[in-house]
């Protein structure tokens, strides 16, 4: 599920990739590897095929111990090394800071004298080999300047194909792969750095007060004010899958709802909403989104039902910030079809109320007559609006409830332990 209330998101790519990788606590996928030694011949373990022997038809112990040829090699490098200078002299210490005084970023800085001519050398190689792959792109009409760079994140236990741009800094946002954190979600750039980050990081849920808990989903409120950062990380996470969101770094007027599903890791990123705290139209959702490791499985739907909760907690009437995108009136109108057909089965008068039902099921009245409207249930006749019970829908909706069964995906009202913050 994506709802972005700015623009139609009906241009999003129709594939959507999505599969898990390994992580630090997973054996190598090399078959028939037991994840022990390493390429490099330094480490006990590894975790990636990149690393591991067996994948190059070597054994860990032939990694361990340098051949003839290897030995040889590494003696050459480390006598063309020695001719590198002790460091900069003043003069040449003053040449670089004028070159950065005077293009700043829009110069690479100087490297001549900072390492030895060999090192420098493979530097200018890798370089070439990179902006001769990034032209090759650009021929094919991959990619375009300004476009997005990040194709992939490494995410937890997923790797996930992003979809649209997201405003990264930009030594961040030129990088074909983007590691990120998936508790604290601050971004890295290689899996190195993620990885020492992980021995460091004691987040295992969001930041903010957990509202909501029954089995393993929980709902944290995290106010935009209090916790700027990680919900600026939010929102740049969330804009690789949405298409026009606008919303990035003024985060300080909207409390921001993030569901998470827990294990003995961690309480792990299903989805969320952003709402804001004082909004003059009764808007309970300005921004929401599921991870798209938890598509299709409900999670988008008890998102949706939470945020009309927390409406009747406050005695409100929701709805979702407008203009709604074609995704995003898919789903709505899917959850405000089911509301209605449950109201309907459970009711047993002879006239019903539009400000009835809005009253107890917080859907605004404007979405219930276009709901019920698009449902063929409402009839203008002789002068009144007629809303017509059609059984055959509501026996269709039964029949589905049974056959789903008692699903965890519901939201339990009695589970929620929240109040309505009061003032900003």
């Amino acid at each position: 599920l994506s709802l972005n209330s700015d623009k139609d998101l009906s241009h999003r790519p129709k594939r959507r990739r999505c599969h898990e990788t390994y992580n630090f606590n997973m054996k190598c996928p090399t078959p028939g590897c037991n994840s022990l030694g390493h390429l490099t011949g330094k480490h006990e373990r590894h975790f990636a095929v990149s690393g591991c022997p067996l994948y190059h038809n070597l054994s860990a112990d032939e990694c361990k111990t340098p051949t003839p040829k290897q030995i040889r090699y590494k003696e050459q490098v480390a006598e063309i090394r020695k001719g590198r200078n002790s460091g900069l002299q003043k003069e040449q210490k003053e040449k670089h800071v004028e070159h950065r005084q005077t293009h700043g970023n829009t110069r690479e800085p100087l490297l001549e004298n900072i390492t030895s001519e060999y090192d420098l050398e493979l530097f200018r190689k890798a370089q070439a080999r990179a902006s001769e792959d990034l032209e090759k792109l650009r021929i094919q009409g991959q990619i375009t300047e300004g476009s997005n760079m990040i194709k992939t994140i490494l995410f937890g236990r997923y790797e996930l194909d992003t979809w649209y741009h997201s405003p990264y800094p930009e030594e961040y946002a030129r990088l074909g792969r983007l590691y990120v954190c998936e508790f604290c979600l601050k971004y890295m750039k290689s899996q190195t750095i993620l990885r020492r980050h992980m021995a460091k990081c004691v987040w295992k849920h969001p930041p903010g007060d957990e509202v909501y808990r029954k089995g393993s989903i929980s709902v944290f409120e995290v106010d935009g004010k209090k916790n700027k950062i990680y919900c600026q990380n939010l929102c740049l996470l969330a804009k690789l899958f949405l298409d026009h969101k606008t919303l990035y770094y003024d985060v300080e007027p909207f409390l921001f709802y993030v569901m998470t599903e827990a294990d003995n890791t961690g309480c792990h990123l299903v989805g969320y909403f952003s709402k804001e705290k004082n909004s003059f139209l009764n808007y309970n959702v300005s921004c929401i989104l599921t991870m798209p490791q938890y598509m299709r499985q409900g999670f988008g739907k008890m998102l949706i039902d939470f945020s009309y909760l927390l409406s009747k907690v406050e005695e409100k009437v929701g709805s979702p910030e407008r203009p709604l995108s074609d995704l995003g009136l898919i789903s709505y109108r899917s959850y405000w079809k089911e509301v209605l057909l449950r109201y309907m089965y459970n009711f047993q008068g002879k006239e019903i109320s539009i400000k009835e039902i809005s009253q107890e099921t917080a859907v605004n009245p404007v979405d219930i007559v276009s709901t019920l409207q698009s449902l063929q249930m409402l009839k203008y006749w002789k002068g009144k609006h007629l809303v017509l019970k059609r059984q055959d829908l509501i026996d269709e909706w039964k029949a589905k409830e049974i056959k789903r069964g008692n699903s965890n995906k519901t939201i339990d009202p009695s589970s929620l332990k929240w109040t309505p913050p009061k003032g900003t």
